[in-house]
């Protein structure tokens, strides 16, 4: 089996909804906006996820990403320590930042379970607390010799993914249209790829975040009656 092979197969493996991380269990606000008439059918819950791609996850958490994984590449503990404090401050809300934290003890965990990468930079890793996804997941990725680009692909479809699940149990929409919307969306991965890698290099870097509505809606989701996920 070739390099590339073993690389695409444990991209496959950490972008797998089987990991053990909890991803399957947050909305991020598409809950609240489906309680809230935002989002009903097939067209309105690709406009959301669409937006929250554009405007949130495109312009920090990928880019984040990036900075991490380059940081975890390069053994720079700190840098990684730095790009993941500002990720979450960058998490506007409480549940967001309690999403992230809980996913990255969790992979975290898994981590240590398989003894990925270094025992020193695991013991760099685990010295982080608290400890956002992204920092986490690009561990993970640098540690099973998965590059820069198909990691990151991984780790946006793996969000897509998550996001068509939500929707598919909350609106309910059927497995066909749940398809459809993941073959559409799916289709610009490879573009959010170069645009986040150009944020993350750009000189100031341009990491962002500004979605009023995403922000106010997941609040709302805090004391929200009645709620299948945990954001």
């Amino acid at each position: 089996m070739t390099t590339d092979a073993i690389a695409s197969l444990a991209a496959l493996h950490l972008a797998s909804p089987a990991l053990p991380v909890g991803g399957f269990s947050y909305s991020q606000g598409l809950e609240s906006a489906h309680a809230l008439g935002v989002v009903h059918d097939e067209q309105s819950v690709g406009q959301w996820i669409q937006a929250c791609r554009e405007q949130v996850f495109e312009r920090s958490e990928a880019p984040a990403w990036i900075l991490q994984y380059r940081a975890w590449a390069n053994l720079d503990g700190e840098a990684a320590r730095r790009w993941n404090d500002w990720f979450l401050c960058a998490r506007e809300t409480l549940e967001m930042r309690q999403e992230t934290e809980q996913m990255g003890w969790s992979m975290a965990r898994l981590i240590e379970s398989l003894q990925l990468g270094s025992g020193r930079a695991r013991d760099e890793l685990l010295a982080i607390a608290p400890i956002g996804y992204p920092a986490a997941s690009a561990f993970a990725f640098v540690a099973r010799g998965v590059g820069e680009d198909l990691g990151l692909l991984a780790y946006a479809f793996s969000w897509l993914e998550n996001q068509v699940a939500a929707a598919l149990k909350t609106i309910p929409l059927g497995q066909l249209a749940g398809q459809r919307l993941l073959s559409r969306l799916m289709a610009d991965l490879p573009a959010l790829v170069e645009r986040a890698q150009a944020r993350a290099l750009n000189a100031p870097r341009t990491l962002e975040t500004l979605a009023p509505q995403f922000a106010i809606l997941s609040a709302r989701h805090e004391n929200q009656y009645s709620r299948l996920f945990r954001s």
